[in-house]
């Protein structure tokens, strides 16, 4: 592999105007698609086929064809002044007049006054109306949007204090946007710093932007046709995003490697993709197939995510191995800094940081990996107190209607007013299809934690009923799971006595089958990633010790980064520093975004740093100095690098998303983590503590495994070229020096 990109960048550098020309022609191309495509809409009525809020929610559709459970809808609930009521002549003239003029609003199939359908709360302060819409939230226009608007804005000028719920108007976070910038900013000056020359920086930022350009306007070109929308594609951007900068620098910072030992812009180009692009198409495979592997847990939206960031990365490779070689050959000098240009010779194989660092660790491998072990092992500790949820509208800032919206009717009606439970029953089978519902939904009524039950509504073929089941607490605790179980548990007695079974949606218990799910799907799927890193580093390293490390120092990081997440978004520590409204469960698809991201990052790091401890280990270096020389060569690239994923992911925390905010935060502390300590200080403690045991493999498994040489010793019989007058090179009479 190593000679193949050898070539490959060669072939970019010396071809690179063809090169950059296609890039731009792809740019264009999938910007038009785009630009020319229909909006995505919604993602869909199936988030988890399988669950049985998924199946009940799917059998109400076909039952009750006339109710369009894709409509959108608003929630509009009044409050009236301090000691004043919503009952009052003025204010109920108010709201009919708005529930008859919202009636009329365009696309509306349907509109409620709470004096007809009892939607008063005890005191009459509070009131609300349900305003149903024909099409779902992502069909409704502008224009139909600011007629609901109007309408509202008439109420409140007649004094009552109006909010809105539901999925009408509900804010959506802005596609793109702070969280780029913010990390392309904070990546620019650690390049900066890193490189010490503008166009070194600038170049991996370029690139990366270019990458991340391809990836979305190819995701905006098909989202309606696959049903991608801008929260699917959030990660796209932010993983492109980061792996774009992180790819680049690392071929960036190998061509001013193999500029300082002599060879020519050419020459040291193919020498820059044969090894460094090694580890490139090798990190880059980690992270697809981590990504790739979400589909496998059986929620589209979390398999549409995955794949659209797996092909983001898959561009971030393709970038860093053909676009950035061909720009070094435009500027090919203009990388190196004039401190690196005026002092290569002399300072070439002298101390640094990293060398610094790494006999500090080999001088004392027991305690800095006990302190690495207990410190993560510490921070992990909140991750066994996990809680998986869907927050709603309970998480959003008190400055949206809908948070607002949300305390008004958890203060006028009761905190699990905001989730009521939806049973359907199907009666098909009893005897007597009303008697069987009426007794289920008596049940119900009678179950502790109850509030009320709504009378069951027959179906036009009167086989199925539905009601609703409003429970005494707020929709993310744990007293309404152990509710929604306890219902269920009541169905094979109710079944035997009516012949009729009933199931239990609506979103509540969606979120909580959801959530029940996943937290069933994290540990076998931890397993499986954990089995994976074994089989692929062991390809990589022909070792069976540094893969087992491996593997061990992800736990140890993937834990201490859920802790941390469990300790901010749960427990609520320092939740305000980020903006967090309220502590509450974790977001469901969190977890395993993180364990299936952090495994790919992971892997990045261990072959950025090891694959160069390898490469001195097989040119005949001792087990100590192969990581000293690890560490000089490839130490300032890799905390680099992990500053600028820090950085990227960190711009995202702002997010008024949450689910991208805890994203955000977590893969953030997940890159802290397993870069600064696992890579900088555990990793070089174990091989410490190895020695040459650490490089071991059996012979029968190096003949099974297939040889992929990232270490680029095939590259040793590679001629290199002689500096020609445009800074291509022709074939030379030695071979080449790695």
């Amino acid at each position: 592999m190593a000679t193949f990109l050898y070539r490959m960048g060669r072939a970019a550098f010396r071809r690179r105007w063809p090169v950059v020309l296609l890039w731009a022609v792809v740019l264009a191309a999938v910007g038009a698609g785009a630009a020319k495509a229909p909006a995505a809409g919604d993602e869909g009525t199936s988030f988890m086929p399988g669950i049985e809020a998924q199946k009940a929610f799917d059998l109400i559709g076909e039952r009750f064809p006339g109710a369009d459970a894709d409509g959108a809808d608003a929630r509009i609930v009044f409050i009236a002044p301090d000691g004043e009521k919503v009952t009052a002549a003025g204010h109920r003239a108010a709201i009919d007049t708005l529930v008859e003029e919202a009636a009329g609003a365009p696309q509306v199939s349907g509109a409620v006054s709470p004096f007809q359908a009892g939607a008063v709360s005890e005191d009459a302060s509070t009131a609300y109306a349900t305003v149903s819409y024909g099409v779902s939230a992502g069909d409704l226009s502008d224009a139909d949007k600011g007629a609901l608007e109007d309408i509202i804005g008439e109420a409140r000028e007649a004094g009552l204090t109006v909010e809105v719920g539901g999925s009408a108007l509900a804010e959506q976070p802005a596609a793109g946007g702070a969280g780029e910038v913010i990390g392309i900013g904070l990546a620019a000056v650690v390049l900066l710093i890193t490189f010490g020359s503008v166009a070194a920086a600038g170049l991996p930022l370029l690139t990366a932007v270019v990458g991340v350009g391809v990836s979305m306007c190819a995701i905006l070109a098909l989202g309606s046709t696959l049903g991608l929308t801008m929260t699917t594609g959030t990660l796209a951007s932010m993983l492109g995003l980061a792996v774009g900068i992180d790819y680049a620098l690392l071929v960036v910072s190998r061509y001013r490697e193999e500029r300082a030992h002599g060879h020519e812009p050419a020459e040291a180009a193919g020498l820059a993709v044969g090894t460094a692009g090694s580890a490139v198409v090798f990190a880059g495979l980690t992270v697809v197939i981590a990504l790739a592997g979400l589909s496998v847990i059986g929620v589209p939206m979390l398999t549409k995510m995955g794949l659209c960031a797996a092909g983001a990365v898959v561009l971030g490779v393709l970038v860093a191995l053909t676009l950035v070689p061909a720009l070094l050959g435009m500027w090919p000098n203009a990388v190196l800094s004039r401190t690196a240009r005026r002092r290569a010779d002399r300072t070439r194989g002298k101390d640094n940081g990293g060398t610094r660092w790494a006999r500090f660790v080999l001088r004392r491998p027991t305690a800095v990996l006990v302190a690495c072990v207990v410190g993560l092992g510490v921070l992990a500790l909140p991750a066994a107190d996990l809680e998986m949820g869907m927050p709603g509208a309970e998480a959003k800032p008190v400055s949206s209607t809908e948070r607002r919206a949300y305390d008004a009717l958890a203060d006028g009606f009761g905190a699990g007013f905001n989730g009521p439970l939806t049973i359907v029953a199907d009666v098909g089978d009893a005897a007597d299809p009303e008697a069987a519902a009426t007794t289920i939904a008596e049940q119900i009524k009678n179950t502790d934690g109850v509030v009320s039950v709504s009378p069951p509504q027959f179906n036009a073929a009167d086989d199925t009923a539905l009601f609703s089941a409003v429970p005494s607490t707020g929709p993310s605790e744990g007293t309404t799971k152990d509710l929604v179980q306890t219902i269920r548990g009541e169905r094979p007695g109710l079944e035997e006595a009516t012949g009729a079974t009933f199931e239990v949606t609506g979103s509540t218990a969606m979120n909580i089958d959801v959530a029940q799910s996943l937290q069933d799907a994290l540990v076998p799927y931890l397993i499986v990633i954990v089995l994976l890193s074994l089989v692929l580093l062991m390809v990589v390293f022909r070792s069976v010790l540094v893969p087992v490390k491996a593997a061990i120092g992800f736990l140890l990081s993937v834990l201490a980064s859920l802790g941390a997440v469990v300790a901010v978004f749960q427990w609520g520590w320092g939740a305000e520093l980020l903006g967090v409204e309220q502590a509450g469960p974790v977001m469901s698809l969190m977890p395993i975004f993180l364990v299936g991201i952090v495994f790919g990052l992971a892997m990045d790091y261990e072959v950025f740093l090891v694959a160069r401890m390898r490469e001195a280990y097989v040119h005949g270096e001792r087990p100590a100095q192969a990581v000293v020389t690890g560490f000089r060569h490839s130490a300032r690239v890799v905390a680099a690098a992990a500053v600028i994923m820090i950085a990227v992911f960190s711009g995202f925390v702002g997010s008024g998303e949450s689910m991208i905010k805890t994203i955000g935060f977590g893969l953030a502390v997940a890159v802290l983590f397993d870069a600064f300590v696992i890579r900088m200080a555990f990793v070089p403690a174990v091989l410490a503590l190895l020695g040459h045991r650490a490089w071991w493999l059996p012979r029968w498994l190096d003949t099974v495994l297939p040889r992929v040489d990232i270490e680029g010793t095939g590259l040793t019989r590679e001629p290199a070229p002689v500096q020609g007058p445009s800074g291509d090179g022709t074939r030379p009479q030695e071979p080449a020096r790695i």
